[in-house]
Order: structure tokens, then C-alpha cells, then sequence
């Protein structure tokens, strides 16, 4: 049976505690990037940096992250992988704040550092998720998070944005194998 764990009001409370945060710990929003982790990391990033220009009233630059070269689950993805490592904005010397839908193992946020890397030398990288459910594999832990939701390895987090799927909610599912 499947719970819904955020509802639209939940979601856009989290993402605006998570836009106060950023901005409070990072004293201001000078030499702050926004990377939204593509898929769902996209709509987020874009509705964080929204926030933050409204209560900052300045522009923040965003772009969005493909990670998919850096995977190392490739051979599980697809047999010719895409490579997109192309940014339109600078991260060298930058407070890199990366945004995802879901932490679960920390491969996703190790192949999203490697690519940053690659296409310059941040000050910092920092790391906003919508929901943590735990069960990390890699040392890897976000600075922002809006709701930690404890997770069994066979349970499903589905996060649905409006951008993508027409609601914003978070369900837990169970995993029917």
C-alpha cells in the first residue's frame, strides 16, 4: 500500500526551509552556484533558486547537472552512455550548492561532485535533498535536507513534481518483485 509522505504544502515548506538555510549558512548568496541534478533535481533547483532570489532579491546562476557519464552503474543504464559534462555557467572558485530529489546511497552526489570537478575547482560543494531515506554505501551526507524518512531497502521513495508528473508528492512504496 502506498503512503503519501509529503503533499504539495509539505513539499514547499521543505524547499523554503532549505532556501533560508542555504542563504544563512552561506552568509548571503554571493559566489553561490545552483546545480540541479537532472531529473528531478531540475524542478527543485529551480523552485530553491526562486526562493532564494525572492528573499535576496538578487540573481542566482543555476544550470542543470547531467550526471549520467559518471554513473558507475553504467553497464546497468544503457550499453552507449551520453556524455554531457557542458555547464553554461562557471563553478571555479564558486560555492557550488548541488540539488537532487532523493539521497539513498550517495552514488548519484559522487558522480555529481566528479563532474563539477571536471569542469572546474569550486570553494565548496554543498548538497541540498528533498528527502534522505538513508542506507548510504559512500561517506556522503547532505547539508540540507527537507525530510529524513527511514527507509527498508525494499521500499520505494517516488518523489512526483508537477513539472514532470502533473502533482507534487513524495510516496513510500513497497517494492513488489
Amino acid at each position: 500500500m502506498d503512503k503519501v509522505l509529503l503533499d504539495e504544502k509539505a513539499i514547499n515548506r521543505a524547499l523554503t526551509r532549505i532556501s533560508h538555510e542555504i542563504i544563512e549558512k552561506n552568509k548571503g548568496v554571493d559566489d553561490i552556484v545552483i546545480l540541479g541534478i537532472k531529473t528531478r533535481g531540475v524542478p527543485l533547483a529551480n523552485r530553491i533558486v526562486s526562493k532564494m532570489e525572492r528573499f535576496e532579491e538578487e540573481k542566482i546562476p543555476f544550470d542543470v547537472l547531467d550526471i549520467t557519464f559518471y554513473r558507475d552503474d553504467l553497464e546497468q543504464k544503457s550499453a552507449q552512455p551520453e556524455v554531457h559534462n557542458h555547464l553554461n555557467i562557471f563553478v571555479e572558485n564558486k560555492t557550488v550548492i548541488l540539488i537532487d530529489d532523493v539521497i539513498y546511497t550517495g552514488r548519484t552526489l559522487r558522480a555529481a561532485i566528479d563532474a563539477v570537478i571536471d569542469v572546474g575547482r569550486p570553494n565548496k560543494i554543498q548538497f541540498a535533498a528533498l528527502i534522505d531515506r538513508g542506507h548510504r554505501e559512500l561517506p556522503l551526507r547532505p547539508d540540507y535536507v527537507g525530510k529524513n524518512i527511514p527507509t527498508s531497502k525494499e521500499e520505494i521513495v517516488q518523489v512526483k513534481l508537477k513539472e514532470e508528473d502533473g502533482i507534487d508528492e513524495v510516496i513510500l512504496k513497497e517494492n513488489k518483485k
